[in-house]
């Protein structure tokens, strides 16, 4: 008895104990890495050394650099590094200007290959520098191959002695010279496209370098893995490192890994600054002034900004890269959270042609478009003139033979039967006007430079500041910085941001306060449900109250709620992952009763949680074979969600339907199975549609959003656009656009077109039907001719003329007719007017009916997609 006394009071100081030990012993390991990452360097050779993050490998450890740019030194000779299973050798590493440069390992002293590919880049993570041009090398030419000697005045021929082509020759030329047709006049077996650099290209036109020097000399790569994060956290006095466990960027600070920067740092800075001017607004000499949410690298601390918003100063102008490109900013206007912006290169005047580069996009930032913004579109390089269709000439980048001009209706060129397919690409290029018609009389230059209207969604600084405040962030999330801390909102309130704690004050303190914190919460959660659990430490937040109205609203229908705790331990602490997106992680996990699920961990930063309120809400309300299920949710507040769906043991169907040419996705599925899998989706859309009391327009149909379960039955998934109306509804309103470039339909982006409605869902579904018959995306720059690229008109020809689809392998006469049942149908789907397209029912009808009954539809009113750049960051013009 006396000794159950005795262990009942030890306990709580063995555990008090127990808890010290282990905060020390995490303490003691964050300094051994903090340690091994300083002093550890990567060092190969001559050439690379002293090589700290983002690059890891051999004695330096994993964490200390980024997961996917481990090097191996080769005979303490020569560094190589594989990217997408392909193998590079170093050949220079610059740090400052995050550049390295790399030749492919397979070429290296030899360009005669045995086996051949092409180079596949993470676009996330690499891009080509402008100094890089793409060298076009064919192999086993046969002997009348001929070369125009007006356009090529260089020594391009060679030899290989490998028994496959040692009766053919081969040559290289500049990518420039096959869009002058030469493809079409050669006969190779193979070609590949190498990166080489820019002056290694005018050698070989010069004669000044052989082809093996040329591709030795390698190329180079711009790599981006968290650079400005890094530079702030060194900044901070922290090392740059990424989490074991998550592969995402920390800051190693001895106490303890960091999100962004060394907290005993940002306190001293805070502490001792805020009155000296530090997070004070700023100017470049021309242009607005730069405060919260913007922020200057050089003249601010990241803090004194958002994530997203760096400005630089550039011929004393405010610079913002978007896209690739540079834009400068012309006024901001705090008050309504919007800013005017206008490419660079309009500006610059040492620009001879003052033209944009890349395609405009907004995806993975944090800007939404203003309320007047159209597309003036670039095209670029095309065979035809266009001096009768409304067009601004661009006279610098034309020449006698070759074309570019610029147009804000692209629609109209082909309805007046131009043919873009003429042109070598197309880019675009927002701008801002309430009507067209004052650019009639301006040149592309001038529209440029009025510029173009974004928007920002990020808290109201003018409380903070009214008082006596100052606007910043910290792990990208508001704060208000006063005189005596940060607080969440105003100095006036009482919600301070907890900095003690995370400042480690008091190791002892610390360590109780956590296990007491912890018993707590034990003693209280034991006693109470998940989802009635009241946090008693943070705030109730309207996302909250939506969620538990979702609860309410469908009873015991609802999925099941689950503490973040417990997803990590169906998870495995998120060890096995899946898969990454834009909005988190997808991992592998497994529920209480063995059930294996697929969990998808959503980005804390992701807007305001309006994605994940929607599939909540909407596919709750389903129950249906083609839909996926959604077994359960977590929502411990904004940066703790997650939703947890039956796992799909075949992943997504993309995987299975894009292969290297038109027509080949038989080879993965079968026609009969693909046939199958798009009656499938088109039962889950009608359900969707028709089947439940509420009607759900999905507005995210594609291939990455069908799953597949172990019998290839298709579900669709992925809720997080969808919006929900009633059936009496046929159209909808909707603010801004939603949806996947590639499958929008055409009234989501602009509503001269029509309404939206279910019919916009029908679009998205036809062209992902034409993409499961076709076997590439529909638009597709791995083709050998232009007027392929965009595989909707590429098949409607071919159905027009009656010609033979290009099936590949041995077909029967059942398996042509399911291809082309859906081919037809795919183009039913697509037509620009919506009124035109068939309702989801009636697509089913088709499908499952008699091909004689279907007919051609008229060919779609729009023109071709822009075409993306190839693996490159710049498009060359030919002069």
């Amino acid at each position: 008895m006396h000794f159950q006394v005795f262990s009942s009071r030890l306990t709580p100081t063995i555990i008090s104990l127990f808890i010290l030990v282990a905060f020390w012993t995490s303490r003691a390991q964050y300094d051994e890495q903090f340690s091994e990452c300083s002093t550890r360097a990567f060092n190969c050779g001559q050439n690379i050394q002293n090589t700290g993050y983002p690059f890891w490998g051999d004695n330096r450890p994993k964490f200390c650099g980024h997961p996917q740019l481990e090097l191996s030194c080769q005979n303490n000779d020569h560094a190589t590094i594989v990217i997408n299973t392909q193998t590079f050798r170093v050949l220079e590493i610059n740090q400052s200007m995050h550049r390295m440069t790399l030749a492919r390992l397979d070429l290296w002293d030899d360009h005669c290959l045995q086996t051949f590919s092409n180079i596949s880049l993470n676009n996330t993570l690499f891009g080509y520098s402008p100094t890089v041009r793409i060298l076009n090398i064919f192999y086993g030419c046969t002997p009348n191959t001929t070369i125009n000697n007006s356009i090529l005045e260089v020594q391009n021929n060679f030899t290989c002695a490998a028994d496959r082509f040692r009766e053919h020759g081969g040559f290289y030329v500049d990518e420039s010279f096959l869009r002058v047709g030469l493809e079409n006049n050669t006969s190779c077996e193979i070609g590949i496209e190498v990166p080489i650099l820019m002056t290694s290209l005018d050698g070989l036109r010069n004669g000044l370098v052989q082809l093996q020097e040329a591709l030795n000399l390698g190329f180079e790569l711009v790599y981006s893995a968290d650079n400005v994060e890094c530079s702030s956290c060194e900044d901070s006095d922290g090392i740059c490192g990424s989490d074991p466990i998550s592969n995402q960027f920390v800051c190693l600070c001895g106490d303890q890994p960091y999100s962004a920067l060394c907290q005993h740092h940002v306190h001293r800075t805070l502490s001792v600054g805020l009155n000296s001017g530090l997070c004070v607004p700023k100017n470049c000499g021309n242009g607005p002034n730069i405060s919260y949410p913007f922020w200057i690298p050089d003249e601010q601390e990241s803090y004194c900004g958002s994530s997203g918003f760096q400005i630089t100063c550039n011929s004393n102008n405010p610079v913002l890269a978007i896209s690739d490109d540079d834009y400068v900013i012309k006024e901001i206007i705090y008050t309504n959270h919007s800013f005017l912006l206008a490419n660079a290169a309009a500006f610059d005047s040492g620009t001879t042609c003052p033209i944009p580069l890349h395609n405009f996009s907004i995806n993975h930032t944090p800007f939404s478009y203003g309320p007047s913004y159209w597309d003036l579109f670039f095209f670029y390089n095309c065979t035809s003139p266009a001096n009768e269709y409304g067009t601004y000439s661009v006279d610098c980048a034309s020449n006698a033979t070759h074309h570019s001009f610029a147009v804000f209706h692209s629609e109209l060129l082909e309805f007046k039967n131009y043919s873009i397919e003429s042109c070598q690409s197309v880019v675009n290029a927002p701008v801002d006007a309430d009507d067209l018609n004052k650019f009639l009389e301006m040149s592309f230059t001038d529209i440029l430079k009025a510029g173009f209207v974004l928007q920002w969604n990020a808290v109201n600084c003018s409380n903070c500041e009214n008082s006596g405040g100052i606007c910043g962030s910290h792990n990208d999330e508001f704060a208000c910085f006063c005189n005596d801390q940060p607080h969440l909102n105003t100095c006036n309130n009482d919600k301070k941001v907890n900095w003690g704690l995370k400042l480690g004050i008091g190791a002892s303190t610390v360590g109780i306060g956590i296990l007491m914190t912890c018993i707590i919460i034990c003693c209280f959660r034991s006693r109470t449900s998940s989802y009635k659990s009241i946090k008693f430490w943070e705030k109730k937040t309207n996302d909250d109250n939506i969620i538990e109205a979702c609860i309410k609203q469908n009873g015991s229908l609802a999925p099941k709620r689950y503490s973040y705790s417990e997803v990590k331990k169906m998870t495995n602490f998120l060890r096995d992952k899946l898969g990454q997106g834009g909005y988190g992680s997808v991992h592998r996990g497994k529920l209480f009763d063995g059930r294996p699920v697929a969990v998808k961990i959503l980005n804390g930063s992701k807007g305001n949680g309006e994605e994940f309120i929607n599939e909540v809400s909407s596919i709750s309300r389903t129950s249906h074979v083609n839909i996926v299920s959604l077994l359960g949710f977590c929502f411990d507040g904004h940066d703790k969600r997650a939703l947890i769906y039956e796992f799909m043991p075949n992943g997504s169907l993309e995987k299975f339907i894009y292969s290297e040419g038109p027509l080949k996705a038989s080879g993965q599925l079968g026609w009969e199975k693909l046939y199958q899998i798009a009656i499938g989706i088109a039962r889950g859309l009608e359900y969707l549609h028709r089947g439940c009391n509420t009607r759900i327009l999905h507005f995210d149909i594609k291939p990455h959003n069908i799953l597949l379960d172990e019998d290839f039955c298709p579900k669709i998934s992925d809720f997080g656009l969808a919006k929900l109306c009633p059936k009496k509804d046929s159209i909808i309103s909707m603010l801004g656009a939603r949806g996947t470039i590639g499958y929008i339909a055409p009234e989501v982006l602009c509503r001269n077109f029509g309404g939206v409605s279910h019919k916009s869902d029908v679009y998205s579904y036809g062209m992902m039907i034409l993409e499961m018959v076709g076997g590439r995306k529909n638009i597709d720059v791995g083709v050998s001719h232009t007027s392929e690229i965009y595989f909707p008109h590429w098949i409607y020809k071919r159905l027009e003329l009656d010609e033979d689809l290009g099936l590949q392998g041995d077909t029967i006469k059942e398996e042509n007719e399911i291809a082309r049942k859906m081919i037809i149908v795919g183009l039913w789907c697509i037509q620009t007017d919506p009124s035109q397209r068939p309702s989801i029912s009636t697509v089913m009808d088709m499908l499952e009916g008699s091909m004689e009954a279907l007919k051609i539809p008229p060919k779609p009113f729009l023109g071709s997609p822009a075409r993306p750049v190839v693996n490159s960051s710049t498009i060359s013009i030919i002069l």
